[in-house]
């Protein structure tokens, strides 16, 4: 098995070559066909959340360990299978959800297994998908594929999800009727903007610093793009809202304190900021404003395997069109996560070990 992995935090990804496990009891070993390169690699690789005012969040902190392979974005083909595994058959092509938790405590029981608070997610805690195999402690996460591509369904078992659940959580009768906001067009942002599609919404407004990526938004469906940095960017959106009045609903995908003032300077009353972005720092707002405004700002942690099996089901329905893909060798991890982090990379990379 050849796997990369995170010796030390920041510094390149290096190999790790060893036998190939064995699956006992439940589990399910997975040759891996595509590994997704999430912006939250980002933070693992460098070790740290930065929490503003000079304040991390260390990887050590929350529990990580190393040597860590990364990767929770990962499809593949059933290879072998425990004797107690179920709901799955050797030769079958599978998504694997990765927010795996301990299967006890209250969330998990709620089927909200992304809240554990002992979680055992691939990729993070457990071994990921930056590997030629990847051992899935049970069958009921590998979710059949069917026809999609595996380069693509790898992508729904964080981008997807992430960006499906936190377009549930916005009313419904805004995301039929109105544009909301999305602010970030990376590989979230166009992700949001192809579901969007398949839920029959009204459709969004997309902000990016990024001239390119303003362009990938618009070709992916968007009604239109702002710059959140021009002076009139507010205007612009309330402009486009319709009522001219300002926006019910914004999605921040980015997470950093720009960004959701904007999105909230975009507002009328009574009005939800979903945040999900993890760039960091600490966000700041008079506290009267909350009742004031009727404001609702709600964090939402990437999806429930619910969600993951409703997302499949929509994308195989609907036809959805995936945002663009670039498929990468697995040998190029590390150039790749340099690559992401740089704003190289225009919708997502896709690591594809060779056969």
């Amino acid at each position: 098995m050849r796997s990369y992995a995170v010796f030390e935090w920041g510094e390149p990804l290096r190999l790790l070559e060893g036998s190939t496990p064995e699956p006992t009891g439940k589990e399910v070993l997975v040759r891996v066909t595509a590994a997704g390169v999430c912006h939250s690699d980002l933070h693992i690789h460098e070790g740290q959340y930065d929490l503003g005012g000079g304040s991390v969040l260390r990887m050590e902190d929350r529990g990580l360990s190393r040597p860590l392979t990364m990767g929770h974005e990962t499809a593949g083909i059933v290879e072998a299978v425990g004797p107690d595994a179920t709901g799955v058959e050797i030769g079958q092509q599978v998504a694997v959800y990765p927010w795996i938790g301990c299967g006890e405590c209250d969330a998990c029981q709620l089927g909200e297994e992304q809240n554990c608070p002992s979680p055992r997610t691939l990729g993070i805690y457990a071994a990921g998908g930056y590997s030629s195999h990847l051992l899935v402690p049970d069958g009921k996460y590998c979710l059949d594929i069917g026809d999609i591509p595996p380069e693509v369904a790898a992508l729904y078992a964080c981008s997807g999800i992430t960006t499906y659940s936190a377009l549930k959580k916005i009313d419904p009768r805004v995301l039929a009727n109105e544009p909301i906001l999305i602010v970030g067009a990376g590989g979230l942002g166009l992700m949001a903007l192809t579901i969007l599609k398949g839920l029959d919404a009204h459709g969004a407004i997309v902000a990016d610093i990024d001239p390119v990526k303003r362009d990938a938004a618009m070709a992916a469906g968007a009604i239109a793009t702002v710059d959140p940095t021009a002076p009139d960017a507010v205007d612009q959106v309330k402009a486009l809202s319709g009522s001219g009045r300002g926006l019910r609903a914004a999605i921040d995908l980015v997470g950093n304190p720009a960004t959701a003032n904007f999105a909230i300077d975009t507002f009328v009353k009574g009005a939800q900021l979903i945040s999900v972005g993890l760039m960091g720092g600490a966000f700041m707002y008079p506290l009267p404003y909350f009742p004031m405004r009727a404001l609702t700002v709600q964090g939402s942690y990437v999806g429930s395997l619910q969600d993951m099996r409703e997302l499949m089901a929509l994308v195989r329905e609907r036809q959805i069109v995936p945002p663009p893909i670039t498929k990468r060798p697995l040998d190029d991890a590390s150039t790749v996560l340099d690559e992401l982090r740089t704003g190289q990379i225009t919708g997502r990379a896709v690591l594809v070990p060779e056969s």
